[in-house]
């Protein structure tokens, strides 16, 4: 009886034996998935992390070109302006000159037709 009571331990220790390996070796399995899935994870986190900080600088260099670009724009728009103001008096000046100009031709033609009227004055009273 005692034997079979040792035997019986012994089956019990063996299946609880086997059990607990079973057990730890599914514990083992586990734990390198879960460590595959965290390496992945970490991968993945790093990648996302690097693409972040190139898109990051990638956005201050173009902000800074946006700043650039748009200084240019303001000093282009103010040298338009200057331009502009100056094709303005120039155009008012070319007008000035035109009216002049008009006013000289009306004076000049005035002065040939009282010159001719003279011419002819004098060549009728010499032909008297």
């Amino acid at each position: 009886m005692e034997e079979m009571m040792k035997s019986r331990v012994i089956l019990i220790l063996s299946v609880l034996s086997v059990i607990f390996f079973i057990s730890s070796v599914s514990s083992c399995a586990s734990a390198r998935r879960n460590k595959g899935e965290r390496d992945k994870q970490m991968v993945a986190r790093l990648d996302s992390e690097e693409k972040m900080s190139k898109f990051t600088q990638e956005k201050n260099n173009l902000e800074e070109k946006l700043k650039a670009a748009e200084t240019e724009l303001e000093e282009e728009k103010a040298a338009h302006q200057a331009l502009k103001k100056s094709l303005v008096q120039e155009q008012l000046v070319n007008q000035s000159l035109k009216e002049e100009l008009q006013k000289v031709t009306k004076l000049k033609e005035a002065l040939e037709e009282d010159l001719k009227e003279a011419l002819t004055g004098k060549s009728t009273k010499t032909k008297k």
